[in-house]
Parts: structure tokens; C-alpha cells; sequence
């Protein structure tokens, strides 16, 4: 369940969580080597982080320019609020979308999109966004430059 903090994450859980964001490849024997623990402490916690959720799975970061998706913009979206659990079904099939979020302030809503130019980011806000019925109003903010960031307490091992 998201949110749920009733797990309580030691520092051994930490460092497995530390060590699996640098490098989510790593074996369970390198793991258990890198934190410190044995073989089997390792697969018992590793496999008790997947079971409770704190590890959702795994993936590649890829390189959205390399792949055609050179243009990257937020888009803030404000939904008649009564039916926001139907808007964000619908802009799950939003063509490019990365990221959802329902969000306080002035917008209840922002997405993240990659797209290929800049007339498939006109299509998507001005066809497709637009072209929802409970989508009042949005405002797109292009991304000129971008870094990912561990999580605040995935910070590097090594330091």
C-alpha cells in the first residue's frame, strides 16, 4: 500500500536500498558483500523489501533523446474535480506521458511527457488534453535542461 510506513526500515534495509538504487543489477552475493551482511541475511531482507512493497521493482533509465523523445514538458492540469478519477484514466493513455500527479495549489494535476517534436506536444495538449471533457484549463512549461536525483536517502555508498 503506498504511503504505509508501519514497516519500520532498519540501517542494514537502508544500505540494501542505497546500494540497489546506484545499480538495481547487482547479485545478491555482491549485495550482501557490498552491505556487510551474509548471503542469507541478504536474500531474507531482500526478499522481505519486495514482499512489503518497499521495493517495487526494477528498471532501466534511459535516455529519452536517444530513443526520439527529444521534448520534454510539464503540463499542469486544472479537471473538474468531481471527476478526477475519470481524467486520470484517461491520461494514462495520454500519448507520451511519463509521470502523473495529483498535486495542491493552483493545479490539481501535473504530467510529464516526452514527445518526438514539438507538433506531437501541440497534438497531445491541444487535441488530446483539450479534447477531454472534465479538462478545464492547462499550462505547459518546457523542460530545457533536467538531472535525476536518488532519493534523499539513496545517496552514494561510498562517500
Amino acid at each position: 500500500m503506498p504511503g504505509r510506513t508501519s514497516d519500520k526500515l532498519d540501517d542494514v534495509d537502508l544500505r540494501i536500498l542505497r546500494l540497489l538504487a546506484e545499480d538495481g543489477r547487482l547479485s545478491v552475493n555482491e549485495l550482501a558483500s557490498r552491505a556487510h551482511i551474509s548471503r542469507a541475511a541478504a536474500y531474507a531482507r531482500f526478499d522481505r523489501l519486495r514482499a512489503n512493497g518497499t521495493i517495487r521493482g526494477f528498471t532501466a533509465t534511459i535516455d529519452p533523446e536517444r530513443v526520439g523523445l527529444p521534448v520534454t514538458a510539464l503540463i499542469l492540469v486544472n479537471v473538474d474535480q468531481a471527476h478526477w478519477a475519470e481524467v486520470r484514466s484517461e491520461l494514462q493513455e495520454l500519448p507520451g506521458l511519463e509521470y502523473l500527479a495529483f498535486t495542491s495549489g493552483a493545479f490539481d494535476m501535473v504530467l510529464l511527457v516526452r514527445v518526438a517534436d514539438i507538433h506531437a506536444l501541440r497534438d497531445v495538449v491541444l487535441v488530446r488534453l483539450h479534447g477531454l471533457r472534465h479538462v478545464r484549463t492547462t499550462h505547459t512549461i518546457f523542460v530545457l535542461d533536467e538531472q535525476r536525483l536518488p532519493l534523499p536517502f539513496a545517496g552514494r555508498t561510498d562517500a
